[in-house]
């Protein structure tokens, strides 16, 4: 186990070629807005499928925030879909450890997995309101404090103010 390479790219994280596409879920898991919604709509029906199952399983409340767990990919171009489910941003109370948790619960399923690569959104930066360069730091020092086997994360950053804010974390 080691740090994992860490590049980033900017485009749709639905299109990238990886052992594992990370989704920024509500804990529903049953689909939604932003990087939920896309990774649901390209992913096809296999993923709300194996999230219903998940859903009249283990998770009959959702997921909780922080956690993360696994589903097929569909037809996106990745084996897995991990799902996570991000905090949503506060002013008054810190948060920061569960959006670190998503990214280090992530990646404990993707060890889980076997994956050696896997693609992460700007997690929580949509709706749920995380100012980006917090999130970035926040997100890059979870992956530089991890120990894994995954051996590359990508960053796919949908705009040039999210790639802008994940290129200074990472020179930091």
């Amino acid at each position: 186990m080691s740090v994992p390479h860490l590049t980033l790219a900017r485009g749709d994280i639905t299109k990238q070629s990886a052992d594992a596409i990370v989704n920024a879920a509500n804990s529903s898991l049953l689909g939604g807005g932003g990087v939920d919604g896309a990774i649901h709509r390209a992913g096809g029906p296999e993923i709300l499928e194996a999230c219903r199952a998940l859903r009249a399983s283990h998770y009959g409340r959702g997921l909780a925030t922080g956690q993360a767990v696994a589903t097929t990919a569909g037809r996106l171009p990745a084996r897995w879909v991990i799902h996570t489910i991000g905090p949503v941003y506060s002013s008054t109370e810190d948060r920061s450890e569960l959006l670190t948790a998503c990214h280090t619960n992530s990646l404990a399923i993707a060890d889980s997995l076997g994956a050696k690569t896997v693609a992460f959104p700007a997690i929580s930066t949509g709706i749920f309101g995380w100012p980006l360069d917090n999130a970035a730091r926040i997100a890059v020092a979870a992956l530089r404090a991890a120990t894994t086997d995954v051996e590359e994360v990508r960053f796919v950053l949908f705009n040039e103010a999210a790639y802008q804010a994940f290129e200074d974390a990472a020179q930091q």
